[in-house]
């Protein structure tokens, strides 16, 4: 019964062949000079792109990545909430307090206040 896996595996590894090879027989190769110069939006960059950014800026990615993941595991459970039962509903009730709860002590820690002289 490895055969089908196997199959699978050659079909996988001959489409990335073929993309590989047709791209690059398709691909367009430029040599102009502003080719290899990044660009944002299709806008050329103007001045340093050394900029800093306050810690708060970091935080705020920080908890966004961290409460978006959150709603990710949500909707998985709100897809399957007929299979997980009340003791996946339970389950559900005591993660979202864990969230409230860490979203209550973020609000009152002062980390959702980005004002300048708040410290």
């Amino acid at each position: 019964m490895l055969w089908p896996f196997l199959f699978y595996c050659v079909v996988v590894i001959g489409l990335l062949a073929a993309i590989i090879v047709l791209s690059h027989i398709l691909g367009e190769r430029h040599r102009e000079r502003t080719t290899g110069d990044p660009y944002e939006s299709g806008m050329l960059l103007t001045g340093s792109t050394n900029i800093r950014f306050a810690a708060d800026f970091y935080l705020l990615a920080v908890l966004f990545v961290i409460f978006d993941l959150e709603a990710a595991f949500i909707i998985g459970w709100a897809v399957a909430v007929r299979e997980a039962g009340w003791a996946g509903y339970v389950e559900m009730l005591i993660f979202i307090g864990v969230l409230l709860a860490a979203l209550v002590y973020l609000w009152g820690s002062g980390a959702l206040d980005f004002r300048r002289g708040r410290r």
